[in-house]
């Protein structure tokens, strides 16, 4: 029987942050909605959201962008998640991360937030941290540059050259996650290339 998964895509709005790493997150649900021809509507929720399938007749999928800034994405994700019954091991949440390098992705359901203030509010707000994440590197900053900083910067040039294929990885392994689970999403994305 199909069921509904809320995939979310962490960021902040506006164009001002459109194009930084902390925004990779939104990337990703964009080219989920992409792919199937959908476009982004507001949702009483307190989000931007797209209602569409893994595949015709498959399971639900609810593309979610929260209107917010990133560090209170928790609350939109508490309404969407009651809106659409959508228990947390059904939660995706695409998100940076500083500790995995540059043009990777991980996956992993539960555990800590690692200082992601996002991953920290959304916890809070479901009242759990079992829920399942595509954490997608952006590496570190070079240096001494503050880590704050270096998230709301947008990507360099050689980085941008990468970034679509970034995007397309992390959203091929939301939909394995979706299509045949976590263990089969982290065969194929965790292994080098």
């Amino acid at each position: 029987m199909a069921s509904t998964w809320l995939v979310v895509g962490l960021g902040n709005p506006g164009p001002r942050y459109a194009d930084t790493r902390h925004n990779i997150g939104q990337m990703v649900v964009d080219e989920l909605a992409s792919r199937r021809g959908e476009s982004f509507r507001e949702h009483k929720g307190g989000a931007r959201v797209v209602e569409t399938w893994l595949r015709p007749g498959g399971d639900k999928l609810v593309l979610a962008k929260p209107n917010t800034f990133m560090n209170v994405s928790g609350t939109p994700v508490a309404a969407l998640a009651r809106f659409y019954s959508v228990p947390p091991e059904q939660i995706i949440v695409v998100h940076d991360e500083l500790d995995i390098p540059f043009d990777t992705v991980k996956l992993k359901i539960g555990g800590g937030h690692g200082g992601h203030n996002g991953v920290r509010d959304i916890a809070r707000a479901i009242t759990t941290p079992e829920f399942p994440r595509v954490r997608v590197g952006i590496g570190r900053p070079v240096g001494r540059q503050d880590p704050a900083d270096w998230v709301l910067s947008p990507f360099g040039k050689d980085e941008r050259a990468i970034l679509p294929i970034l995007v397309s990885d992390a959203a091929d392994a939301v939909e394995l996650l979706v299509e045949d689970g976590l263990l089969a999403a982290q065969q194929k994305h965790h292994a080098p290339r």
